[in-house]
Formats: C-alpha cells, structure tokens, sequence
C-alpha cells in the first residue's frame, strides 16, 4: 500500500489560508514582485484582472505588471494597453528562439523580461478574479524564507445546468494529473490543484529549470520544482475559488497529452509530438506542442 505520510504532513504544514489583509501582507513585503500574465483571446476577462492588480502596481507593492500577449493587434492587447500595463508581443521576446509555442513558451519569455525577486504568474481566463489572489500567493514566501514556490489552491465548481457542484472541475487534473502525480512523484498528491496556472516562485528557482512550451508547463514546474529543492521549498495557498470557461473535450485531449507528455520527459522518456485524434468518421492527426525551452540561465 502507497505511503501517503509525506503528502500528508506536507499539506499539513505547507498548505496557507487566503489572505484578505492587503496592508497587513503589504507590509511583510520583503522582495521585489514581477507579476507575469500570459493573456490569449481573454478580452472577456482582462480587464477585471488588471483592475484589481494595477492599484497595487501604482502603490509600489507590485514592481513589475507584464502582459505577454499572444497577438499585438488583437482585442485582448488592445484592453491591455488601454489600462496602462505594460504589454508585451511575446514574439518579440528572445525573438532567436523563433515564435512563441505556446502558453509555456510565453512564462519563460516573461521571466526573461522581469527582474523581481518574485515572479507571479495568473492565468487570465479567470472569470472571478480577485486581489486576494495576490496577497495569498506572495504572503507564505515573505514570511518563510525557505519557501521557494507556491501554487494556488481552489474549488473549482463546474455548472452543470441549474446545479454548481463545489467539488468538481479541472477535468484533465482529475483525469490525468492527479493520477500521473501519484504514480510517479506521490510526494505530490497533497496539492490539491497540480495543474493550477496561479503560481508565485523565486527567480532563483525560475531561471534554473526547463519550461514545457505549451500546456505541460504547470506540472512540469512543480515537478522540477521539487527535484531541484525538496518538498518542504514548496507550498500552496489557498485562493477559495475560481471559475474559468470550460473547453471542449477535443481540446482537452490535446492538453491531456501536454500533461503527460512533460511527465513522461521526466521520466525519461521521449513522446512524439504529434497525436491521433480517431472519430467515427474520420482519423485526425493533431500537434500538440511538448517542446521544452531551457533554463534561462543557461543562456
């Protein structure tokens, strides 16, 4: 039978409450703050996440707000720049390594960009974002000083019709991530949300590891996050709860195999970049993007 005593002591001791006391964590503040936020196709949802970040960006708490957006001309960089964040074209980042893969991709341009102590990154197709997001996943690494990384833990309701189940969603964590996780580094069961894009790390540890390129970033991360350092350098922080836009099971295929093929990388291995979609009319073949970029100070 699996040991779960690690994971479980771990969650014990590493698992932090949400934090709505901006001026009391504003005042632990005790490194400078790079926030990071990949923005594709979400003009949607934008601008409530920039309207609760940049009042913290103008009273210094933040450094650095950086949108790195996927097309400079579309909507969603034209709500950006209407705020009066600083956008940027991810292309145009280390523009030597060709154009940007995708989500993966885009975080390790961001970091090459930033230059805080800490760098936080959100994902901004989140339909109820919060400032407490903020405090609760920068408070655990100003007040410990041997933490490193943290992630974000949340509810995550999936609407079903008229019914809003509190314990449901992330169906590629549920499918995929947590039983990869558990069969190959069962020291990180206790995170409740693997797979969440809500992640708060030193730049020491960033600028050390590879980044998937596309939808393997996030475990990836954590993976190589706990290798490098140990379980105890890392922690979660509980953000109550968030909601996004559900994705087809079609696209979520392709992000499943993302998941797997970074965890299979780790394992040694070495997955094709392509996969076969098979419907009962036609056999689709799909690419699915599980490059890897290197640590950016290998550079």
């Amino acid at each position: 039978m699996k040991d779960l005593s690690a994971a479980a002591d771990w969650a014990a001791r590493r698992s932090y409450p949400a934090r709505r006391d901006p001026e009391t964590v504003a005042g632990l503040k005790n490194a400078s703050v790079s926030v990071v936020l990949p923005a594709r196709r979400v003009p949607g949802t934008l601008p409530a996440i920039l309207e609760s970040l940049i009042p913290h960006h103008r009273s210094g708490f933040i450094d650095e707000l950086i949108v790195i957006v996927a097309d400079p001309h579309d909507d969603t960089a034209g709500v950006a720049r209407a705020s009066g964040a600083d956008v940027r074209p991810r292309d145009d980042i280390l523009p030597g390594f060709g154009p940007s893969l995708g989500k993966g991709d885009a975080l390790w341009r961001g970091v090459s960009v930033t230059s805080g102590d800490i760098v936080a990154f959100f994902d901004t197709d989140t339909q109820d974002f919060n400032e407490h997001f903020l405090f609760s996943m920068l408070a655990p690494l100003f007040e410990h000083p041997d933490l490193t990384f943290v992630k974000g833990s949340f509810r995550r309701p999936l609407s079903l019709g008229d019914n809003r189940p509190e314990v449901e969603g992330g169906r590629v964590t549920e499918l995929m991530a947590r039983p990869l996780l558990n069969l190959h580094e069962p020291a990180l069961a206790g995170f409740v949300q693997p797979l969440a894009g809500e992640v708060a790390a030193r730049r020491s540890l960033l600028e050390a590891i590879p980044f998937a390129a596309g939808y393997g970033v996030e475990i990836g991360m954590l993976i190589d996050a706990y290798r490098s350092l140990g379980l105890d350098a890392l922690s979660q922080a509980d953000l109550l709860s968030r909601s996004d836009s559900k994705q087809s099971l079609r696209d979520l295929s392709a992000m499943s195999y993302g998941v797997l093929a970074a965890v299979s990388k780790r394992c040694g291995l070495d997955p094709p970049a392509e996969m076969l979609l098979a419907r009962p009319s036609e056999l689709s073949r799909i690419e699915v993007m599980i490059q890897e970029r290197p640590p950016l100070r290998s550079l």
